[in-house]
């Protein structure tokens, strides 16, 4: 179920440790939550960093940006756009706040943070790219099951677990059918692409990894 509620989150940012530094914590965090009540917002937390904004490995950030995609959160409230982040880390942050359709708001520009048309196209790029790149995983997927099912690979026969419509992801994996498509000429990456086509959340080293250990049963027999 969606969250329709305008609900809010703010991130207060310094750059050192130093005392004065922690009294501006507390007075970025007092202003930006007078000023999300005002605008209507509901504050639901607030994370804080004493960090460098070039590094994205920040505690306060990465609980604050787990805490959006899982509450839905409307609306992030910042002193300015600096406080996400500084260079590549700030790009990083404002494309995820873009993909979780979170509006950024900054005191600074008294309402939606205003992008330089540089930063604008950038972000354009980026979403195109990732875009695309969910695309040629996607077309992937469905080239290996077209291979797999024209070299005689037929699932709906040997799959355990077949019951199960959703594709939700399965503890075990089929070993018989890896190893016929290893035999059949199947790369272990593109073996590992076919088996999540049908379901199975498994890495190419997984599949590599049960392979060997197949050969070392057959082996050891």
């Amino acid at each position: 179920m969606k969250n329709n509620q305008m609900t809010a989150v703010i991130y207060c940012r310094v750059s050192t440790e130093k005392e004065t530094q922690s009294s501006s914590l507390e007075r970025q965090q007092e202003e930006l939550v007078h000023y999300a009540k005002e605008q209507g917002y509901e504050v639901k937390g607030v994370f804080k960093d004493k960090h460098s904004g070039y590094d994205v490995e920040r505690e306060g950030l990465l609980e604050m940006l787990d805490f959006i995609k899982e509450k839905e959160i409307k609306a992030l409230f910042v002193q300015d756009e600096t406080r996400l982040g500084r260079g590549n880390a700030r790009m990083a942050v404002l494309h995820l706040l873009q993909k979780s359709a979170t509006d950024v708001y900054s005191m600074r520009d008294a309402g939606p943070v205003q992008l330089n048309e540089m930063d604008t196209m950038l972000l354009e790029i980026l979403a195109i790219v990732e875009e695309y790149q969910r695309r040629i995983h996607n077309a992937k997927i469905r080239r290996g099951m077209r291979r797999a099912v024209e070299n005689g690979y037929r699932p709906e026969n040997n799959l355990s677990n077949r019951g199960n419509p959703h594709g939700q992801e399965r503890k075990e994996l089929p070993v018989d059918e890896i190893v016929k498509l290893r035999n059949r000429g199947f790369t272990f990456e593109e073996i590992s692409i076919t088996l999540r086509g049908l379901g199975f959340e498994v890495s190419k080293a997984t599949v590599h990894r049960r392979f060997q250990e197949h050969q070392e049963r057959l082996a050891g027999k």
